[in-house]
């Protein structure tokens, strides 16, 4: 299990450096591939309780320490207007929320239905960008919701989520290469016998 967790938050920090290199596509309201959420969310399922936590301080510190400590207000091509930051840390409570949700479904992935896994991961990915945008007009001071603010939030969730069975995939080998059994009940089959 140590060597397993070693080599998932060795990924961490990979998705961390390859995060920005991946522009956002302009032609779909500059929607972009969130790929640090998207291996936290696909790493929480696979992990215990203790372990999502400590994934979910990892990413939350990686990832306030990205945007937060920014320009101030936040990227001047996002945000128009300028806005008082976000406080360092709240990431990390909603990288935790995200890998409750996770840890939620961990009986079904553990019965082998790991797609449903893959679309939840978009679902969190929807919801962590929303309650974000949320929070950014809160510390704003009013409620500013433009179609391209959902636009952006909607097409990041579903690019991110159409590249979780490749993050899926790589966790698998990880674990074969760690000798880490993460394929659980659905995935062998079962004998009954009938007396």
């Amino acid at each position: 299990m140590i060597k397993y967790t070693i080599s998932i938050i060795l990924l961490t920090l990979a998705a961390c450096m390859l995060q920005q290199f991946l522009p956002a596509i302009g032609g779909l309201h500059g929607a972009r591939v969130l790929i640090l959420p998207l291996v936290f969310l696909c790493a929480a399922v696979t992990v215990d309780f203790a372990t999502m936590l400590l994934l979910a301080y990892l990413c939350g510190f990686l990832w306030d320490a990205q945007h937060t400590l920014g320009p101030q207000g936040g990227d001047p091509t996002v945000y128009k207007e300028q806005i008082e930051s976000l406080h360092f840390g709240y990431s990390i409570i909603l990288y935790a929320m995200m890998g409750l949700l996770m840890q939620g479904i961990q009986p079904l992935f553990r019965k082998g239905k790991w797609h449903l896994s893959s679309l939840l991961s978009g679902i969190a990915i929807f919801l962590y960008l929303f309650s974000e945008y949320l929070l950014i007009n809160f510390v704003r001071g009013d409620f500013v919701f433009p179609a391209t603010a959902f636009y952006r939030i909607y097409l990041t969730s579903a690019l991110t989520m159409l590249f979780s069975p490749l993050v899926f995939w790589f966790i698998f080998q990880l674990a074969a290469f760690s000798r880490h059994t993460i394929r659980y009940d659905g995935l062998k089959r079962t004998t009954r016998y009938i007396d």
